[in-house]
């Protein structure tokens, strides 16, 4: 009677633990609606859903790496990388010095070679670290002073402010990405079709389950056929990819482009991307549990800006989240091992 009672309480555990990023988010929604009389009003939730998107973006991305065991730290600098570029071509066209002629060239064009820069940078990265060994927290630390430097180089740390367009030039409307449609933000949208995408891939594909065998066991996962070096090299571009759309959509939103944009955001997809329950242990995660954990960390944002929280107490307050969440992954784990354990033996003993 005894063991059966341990056994209920036991799933009654783990199920709690499996849905804790939700029941925090209803914790923090009760909690910041009593605050703040405003946390719930329409404009809020917009404003919610414009930064929710770009943390959902960035840290499907991260979901992405962190499964295979990785890290990337270098998402948030792409993100200013990628306004600077798409800013720069807008504003100040590319001009050809040896032909002494300006391109400017139109919105698609622009979304494109920015995206392609993301996935350039996504390619450094997977290339540094399976070809050349280096551990993904360096190589992306690297890459990370790197785009960034390039960012301010583009205006010699100055912002792009008009990044408009001209109807003479044939290059307007890149503010489409920072609007609406019918009521929501596109950034919201954007953020739906790459997640809806991203599970498929994930959870469906051949190329996902390679994802989830690299980050259980990468020698074993090598022995079965699996092309290690190629599958973390996409990885890393899709994650670069990411963090270029985020990079666009924020400059749409801002109606500008500065170099420091993006500053401390891997921060957002990592804690993102683990309190959704993918394991900095790798081998498991999910885009669903991501995405909420975007929510979390766009309502503890939001929520402690409306409650006047000092800027630097929020980043105190989301490392102590990463932290928790991974003791709590690790605490899952061990409580997984277990019950497996004793389901083993219960099997042996009948």
């Amino acid at each position: 009677m005894s063991l059966n009672r341990i056994n209920n309480n036991n799933s009654l555990a783990m199920t709690l633990l499996k849905g804790r990023t939700l029941i925090v988010l209803a914790v923090l929604v009760v909690f910041f609606s009593l605050a703040t009389p405003n946390f719930l009003t329409a404009n809020t939730m917009l404003l919610l859903a414009k930064h929710v998107a770009l943390y959902g973006i960035l840290a499907i991305g991260m979901t992405y790496v962190i499964i295979t065991g990785g890290i990337d730290l270098s998402v948030g600098a792409v993100v200013g990388l990628a306004g600077m570029i798409a800013g720069g071509m807008i504003q100040n066209g590319v001009t050809l010095q040896t032909f002494g002629v300006t391109l400017y060239f139109d919105v698609p064009l622009v979304v494109a070679i920015t995206v392609l820069a993301g996935a350039l940078i996504g390619l450094l990265n997977g290339t540094i670290i399976t070809r050349f060994g280096v551990a993904p927290f360096i190589a992306t630390l690297g890459t990370m002073y790197i785009a960034r430097g390039f960012a301010m180089l583009h205006s010699g740390g100055a912002t792009y402010s008009s990044i408009l367009g001209k109807v003479a030039l044939g290059n307007t409307g890149f503010d489409f990405f920072g609007s609406r449609i019918a009521g929501v933000p596109v950034g919201a949208l954007i953020l739906a079709v790459i997640a809806v995408i991203a599970a498929a891939l994930l959870m469906k594909t051949t190329f996902g389950w390679h994802i989830f065998a690299i980050g259980g066991n990468s020698k074993a996962a090598k022995l079965s056929g699996v092309k290690v070096n190629k599958v973390t090299i996409l990885v890393y571009v899709f994650s670069g990819i990411c963090a270029a759309i985020v990079g666009i959509i924020t400059a749409s939103q801002l109606e500008a482009s500065h170099p420091a944009s993006g500053e401390t955001w891997e921060m957002n997809a990592i804690a993102a991307a683990v309190l959704g329950g993918t394991s900095m242990m790798g081998g498991v995660g999910t885009i669903g549990g991501t995405i909420i954990g975007a929510f979390v960390i766009g309502v503890i944002s939001d929520g402690m800006v409306m409650c006047g929280v000092s800027e630097f107490w929020q980043m105190i307050i989301k490392g102590l989240v990463i932290i928790l969440a991974v003791i709590i992954d690790q605490f899952q784990r061990n409580m997984e091992a277990k019950m497996a354990l004793q389901a083993r033996n219960e099997s042996k003993e009948a």
